[in-house]
């Protein structure tokens, strides 16, 4: 299907500067308010919520709300429940999850967009819109200070997403559906395209994964100060005895 929207296009790299803007608008306004302060934070998840029903509405409007084939079960959908429930309840745990999926997840569907309507259609805006904010509501997060990636947090969210996969593609099988792209590659181009046929290329994206989830863990790697093991005392020097003074 023909979109009309040009990949790293002029509308592209505006929307892809106005994600980072605006989690960095959100983030100074946090910083500068009275300390605990709750209000952008929970305005931005209602936001989200409210994008949300009005998507939803929307394919229930026209009919394209349907089991089993329009039903929220991509990652990113997954991506998007997680980002909102940390960012009403600055749940660690969840945190953990949504960081790594959000930013992997949501930011490589901002860089290669699988549209699947012109553009721009309502569908093709929506698209941009759910996922900048996903990836901007967890920027803003972490921007602001209010939550950050915890030790041990890049396994948890990698042991995670293989659950989920193992369910969706339980799913997929029995219903025939393509949900997380676990049985075909997207329409459009995408970095699958570059990890081989089916099923090698599901193989490939574990070791992506990982990779994008450590490198995203780098800027929160604490380095310990260096410590040194029974370390080498040198004897003190004696001063010299005073001389008898000359009559």
């Amino acid at each position: 299907m023909t979109t009309n929207f040009h990949l790293f296009g002029t509308a592209h790299l505006f929307i892809l500067a106005a994600v980072v803007l605006l989690a960095a608008i959100l983030a100074v306004v946090h910083r500068r308010l009275a300390p605990g302060s709750k209000l952008p934070r929970l305005a931005f998840a209602a936001v989200l919520v409210l994008d949300s029903a009005i998507y939803y509405g929307y394919l229930a409007y026209h009919g394209n709300l349907t089991f089993p084939n329009h039903i929220p079960l991509e990652l990113c959908d997954v991506s998007l429940y997680l980002v909102i429930f940390a960012l009403f309840t600055l749940n660690k745990a969840v945190f953990d999850r949504a960081y790594y999926w959000a930013l992997a997840g949501a930011t490589m569907a901002l860089l290669t967009p699988n549209l699947l309507e012109p553009w721009p259609s309502f569908g093709a805006i929506q698209f941009f819109v759910q996922h900048g904010l996903i990836v901007a509501g967890v920027l803003y997060l972490v921007w602001s200070g209010q939550m950050r990636p915890r030790p041990g947090s890049v396994l948890r969210a990698m042991l995670s997403l293989n659950i989920v996969a193992v369910f969706i593609g339980a799913f997929d099988y029995f219903l025939q559906t393509n949900y997380m792209f676990l049985r075909a590659k997207p329409v459009k181009a995408s970095l699958l395209d570059l990890l081989g046929p089916w099923p090698w290329y599901l193989l490939a994206t574990e070791g992506v994964a990982l990779t994008l989830f450590l490198l995203l863990y780098l800027p929160f790697v604490r380095t310990s100060p260096v410590t040194v093991s029974n370390p080498v005392s040198f004897p003190a020097i004696p001063r010299p005895e005073s001389e008898p003074e000359m009559d």
